[in-house]
């Protein structure tokens, strides 16, 4: 049996917000750090910041697509999601060499910072759009609209 699609709309605007974000903090950090560490700390700052837009992007549009078919599966691809990107992540801090063309303790800090950013963003995000728990409804007609509608009889002209 086809779960029910849902009517909600998953607006996933905040995305360009992490992602202009990121670039802002990115723009900044990059020459900071390699003029105060060096090059290769430049480098993990930028490549961690790429890491965590990635991820972040891709959980949100898995997660939107998810609760697009049916509300019931954000959960289980929010939590599938988490537990790929642990792994791509966790393979990937392991591959590096330790004197490689990046710092790796840098990088694992950049992605820190980053995974707080996009948090913030996020949660400013949700608590600044007005989002309902069950559809609300349908707002009442004006009486300029209802030219010909029968007045309410409590008004205060007709009670007496």
């Amino acid at each position: 049996m086809t779960p029910p699609r849902t009517s909600a709309a998953w607006d996933i605007s905040f995305l360009r917000v992490g992602a202009l974000a990121t670039a802002a903090g990115t723009a900044v950090a990059v020459p900071v750090a390699g003029l105060i560490a060096g090059w290769s700390d430049a480098a993990g700052v930028l490549v961690g910041a790429a890491i965590v837009t990635a991820f972040f992007v891709v959980s949100g549009v898995v997660i939107a697509w998810a609760g697009r078919i049916d509300d019931t599966f954000t959960l289980p691809a929010a939590l599938g999601m988490f537990f790929v990107k642990a792994v791509i992540l966790f393979g990937l801090l392991n591959a590096l060499p330790e004197d490689g063309w990046l710092d790796r303790r840098t990088l694992a800090f950049t992605i820190v910072a980053g995974a707080l950013l996009w948090s913030g963003v996020q949660l400013r995000w949700v608590w600044t759009r007005q989002l309902y728990y069950v559809t609300p409804p349908v707002p009442p007609s004006s009486p300029r609209s209802d030219a010909g509608a029968r007045p309410d009889p409590e008004t205060p002209a007709e009670r007496g």
